[in-house]
């Protein structure tokens, strides 16, 4: 297959939304959750995550999360 001899694809879904309390990882409505995207490498969900991040510095509860979903779809070969 094509895909074997090129590079692994590392897929990481960026996403957030604003947590019920500082101190739990728990939305307050999970129906305004942003989807950021879904990205192919580490680096480019990194740079998104950031910038995120960055967009809603002044709103303590709203956070942003990196999910490694190559390690859901094949966590015995991570």
């Amino acid at each position: 297959m094509a895909q074997d001899s090129a590079k692994k694809q590392r897929l990481h879904l960026v996403f957030g939304g604003e947590l019920t309390t500082l101190t739990n990882v728990q939305f307050r409505d999970l129906e305004k959750l942003d989807i950021v995207g879904i990205f192919p490498d580490y680096n480019s969900a990194h740079a998104a995550w950031k910038a995120k991040a960055q967009m809603t510095v002044d709103n303590a509860h709203m956070r942003y999360f990196i999910v490694h979903m190559h390690r859901l779809l094949d966590p015995e070969n991570d």
